[in-house]
C-alpha cells in the first residue's frame, strides 16, 4: 500500500493500485514459500547423501564456475558482451569499496574521485607521452593511492557522519578541478582518442579482450581481499569497525589500519579507471559524478558489507537488471528506492551476508534467553 501510495502521483489510481496489490501478493508468496524452504531444508538434511554432496571439494565448484565464467562470451552478442564487461568493472568497483566500507567500516562517499584519478591518468599518459595499458596500470594504482592518502591523513579522527561529508566534499573537489582545468584535463570536453590495450604488438580492443581483462582483475581483486579477509589484518579491521575504542585498547593501530584500507581500495578504484577509460577511449567529468559513489556504495550493502560474493552479486544485479529493464526506465528510479527501502527493512545484512557478519548478528552457538535460565 505504501509504494502504491509513491506511485500514485505518476501512474495514476488504477495503476498504482495494480503494483501495490502485485507487491503486496509477492510478499506474501515470498513468506509462505520461506516457511515452505525451511521445511524442505529440514527434510533434505535427514538424506544420508547430503553427506556425499557436501564432501564434493570446494575448488571443484570454484573450477565449474570458473570454466562458466569463461565460457560465457561464447553465449553473448556484443550488446550483452558490453553490459557484462560494465558490471564487471563495477563488480571491482563495489570489491575495492567494501575494503573500507565493510572490513573497515568507514563511510566514503567520495569513492568515485580514485576512479577519475586512475581514468585520467591514463588517458594522458597515453595521448600525451604514449604510455602503454599495462604499464599506466601501476602508475595510476599508484597516484590512487596518493589521493588515498590525501583523504586519509586528515579524517583520521572522523567517523560516521562527519567523516561522509568530508569525503563528499573530496569527490565534488575532484570533479571540479577535472571539469576546469582545461590546459590539462581537457575541461568539460574530456580526452579523446584514448588508445585500446597492447599487449607485444597485438592490439586488445575488442569486447572479448577486455572481458578476459576484467574477468583477471576480478579474480585478482577477490583473491587479494579473500586473503585480507581472512588474515590478522583483517581481523584487526573488524576489530576496528565494531568498536574502534575497544581496539585501541587491545592493541590494535587504527591509524595504520585506516591508511591501509583508504590506499587498498583507492588502488582498486585507480586501476579500474584505466581499464574503463580504455574501454571507452573517451573520458571527461561527467562520468565521475556523486551518483557513480552512491552506485556504487549500494551495491556494496545491497550484496552485503564484507562479503566477496554478496558484492559481486548486489554489483551486477544493479547493472544488469536496469538493462533488462530498461522499458520500464520511466519508473526504474521509483522501484530502485522502494528495493533499497524494502533491502534495509527486511533483510538489511544484505543478500549473501558474510558468515562473519551473520555470526555477529545471531550466533547459533549460543544459548538462548531461555536456555540459560536468563530473561
Amino acid at each position: 500500500m505504501w509504494i502504491g501510495l509513491l506511485c500514485w502521483p505518476f501512474m495514476g489510481l488504477h495503476s498504482a493500485g495494480i503494483v501495490a496489490v502485485g507487491l503486496l501478493l509477492l510478499f506474501l508468496s515470498f513468506r509462505f514459500f520461506d516457511r515452505k524452504i525451511g521445511a524442505v531444508k529440514n527434510i533434505f538434511q535427514k538424506i544420508p547423501g547430503r553427506e556425499l554432496a557436501g564432501r564434493i571439494p570446494r575448488n571443484l565448484w570454484l573450477g565449474a564456475v570458473l570454466l562458466a565464467v569463461m565460457l560465457l562470451p561464447l553465449a553473448l552478442n556484443k550488446y550483452y558482451l558490453d553490459i557484462t564487461i560494465t558490471a564487471g568493472i563495477y563488480i571491482v568497483l563495489a570489491l575495492g569499496l567494501n575494503i573500507i566500507v565493510g572490513l573497515a567500516g568507514l563511510l566514503v562517499l567520495g569513492y568515485i574521485a580514485f576512479y577519475a584519478a586512475g581514468a585520467y591518468a591514463y588517458a594522458i599518459l597515453s595521448t600525451q607521452y604514449h604510455v602503454s595499458f599495462f604499464a599506466a596500470l601501476p602508475a595510476a594504482a599508484v597516484l590512487a593511492l596518493l589521493f588515498g592518502l590525501a583523504l586519509g591523513v586528515p579524517t583520521l579522527r572522523l567517523r560516521g557522519d562527519y567523516l561522509a561529508i568530508v569525503t563528499l566534499g573530496f569527490g565534488e573537489i575532484a570533479r571540479i578541478v577535472l571539469n576546469n582545468w582545461d590546459s590539462f584535463t581537457g575541461g568539460p570536453n574530456g580526452i579523446m582518442h584514448i588508445p585500446k590495450p597492447l599487449l607485444f604488438g597485438l592490439k586488445l580492443g575488442s569486447p572479448v579482450h577486455l572481458y578476459f581483462i576484467v574477468l583477471a582483475m576480478i579474480l585478482l581483486v577477490s583473491f587479494v581481499i579473500d586473503r585480507l579477509n581472512n588474515s590478522r589484518l583483517g581481523r584487526a579491521l573488524v576489530a576496528m569497525r565494531e568498536d574502534e575504542t575497544a581496539a585501541r585498547a587491545c592493541g590494535v593501530n587504527t591509524v595504520k589500519l585506516k591508511l591501509l584500507a583508504f590506499s587498498l581500495s583507492a588502488m582498486t578504484a585507480g586501476m579500474m579507471g584505466v581499464v574503463f577509460a580504455a574501454k571507452m577511449s573517451f573520458v571527461s567529468p561527467e562520468s565521475f559524478t556523486f551518483w557513480e559513489s552512491i552506485m556504487v556504495l549500494c551495491m556494496v550493502v545491497l550484496g552485503g558489507m564484507a562479503s566477496i560474493p554478496g558484492v559481486i552479486l548486489g554489483a551486477a544485479a544493479l547493472v544488469v537488471l536496469p538493462e533488462v529493464f530498461r522499458q520500464f526506465q520511466n519508473y526504474r528510479m521509483l522501484v530502485f528506492g522502494a528495493a533499497m527501502v524494502a533491502m534495509m527493512i527486511f533483510r538489511p545484512q544484505g543478500l549473501l551476508p558474510s558468515k562473519r557478519r551473520r555470526l555477529e548478528l545471531e550466533d547459533p552457538t549460543l544459548p538462548s534467553p531461555d536456555e540459560s535460565g536468563e530473561g
